[in-house]
């Protein structure tokens, strides 16, 4: 059974030669890249890897589609570029290809780092993502953030972790946390929907309670308390930049 990795990038050249070389065994790696203005390309290409550069962005779904439909091998691995294949987990996905049963695609669990600590709680561990499927039975959603992979058939779970080291520092979280809630603004707005400022407020707050308390974000110390607040801005903004946008696409605004 052949194996094809795909991932997407923009400007990963701190990460992406950590993330190819955790699966250099692959019999196919595919990068499409989206504008990268760092050494991205150049040092994908320096490591022998297939790699496409995008003319526009159709957001994270279309991307991940678009890497899918170069993909040739008989099983798909995605990957983020921050993400790794540790060499237990590499074992059990080459198992997992040679004996699938009747399962289509398999989940991982991914152990992920914020600002430098291993998160083991806060709605982070264990975080199961599908990420290995057959090629041809399953596709990424069109959502423009927040894509899920859609399996035709059954989804297995694999046990050992996908190493994801999310976030180095807080300057990450903060470009993050812009990105994701102007691109979630526009997802929203898109399907018809609104918000006010209390809206923006209750989010937020039910954000960061949900992290932090609900999904025991407690137990993660400081930086449990880091990644509550900054969930709770997400979310805080990702409202308020509705609102905004639907008043400035207003019918009859002046």
């Amino acid at each position: 059974m052949s194996l094809s990795v795909i991932v997407i990038t923009k400007n990963e050249e701190a990460s992406i030669g950590a993330c190819l070389a955790s699966v250099d065994w692959a019999d196919e790696i595919i990068v499409i890249d989206s504008g990268s203005t760092d050494r991205t390309v150049e040092l994908c290409r320096g490591l022998g890897v297939t790699v496409h550069v995008a003319a526009d962005w159709p957001g994270f779904g279309a991307q991940k589609n678009r890497a899918l439909a170069l993909a040739t091998g008989d099983w798909v691995l995605s990957l983020d570029a921050d993400e790794r294949v540790s060499p237990e987990l590499r074992r059990e996905i080459e198992a997992a290809m040679a004996d699938p049963g009747e399962r289509a695609a398999f989940a991982v669990p991914r152990r992920s780092s914020y600002c430098g600590r291993l998160m083991r709680h806060s709605g982070w561990w264990p975080d199961h993502v599908a990420r290995l499927f057959r090629r041809g039975r399953a596709r990424f959603s069109d959502a423009t953030i927040h894509e899920r992979l859609i399996a035709d058939g059954a989804v297995g779970r694999l046990r050992e972790p996908l190493i994801h080291e999310a976030f180095g520092d807080l300057e990450e979280v903060l470009e993050t946390v812009n990105r994701y809630s102007t691109a979630g603004a526009a997802a929203m707005h898109a399907q018809g929907k609104g918000a006010t400022p209390a809206t923006a407020i209750l989010h937020g707050l039910w954000s960061f309670l949900h992290t932090y308390v609900v999904r025991a974000g407690f137990l993660d110390g400081l930086e449990g308390f880091m990644l509550a607040v900054s969930n709770a801005e997400g979310t805080y903004y990702r409202y308020l930049k509705l609102m905004l946008l639907a008043e400035r696409n207003r019918p009859g605004r002046p």
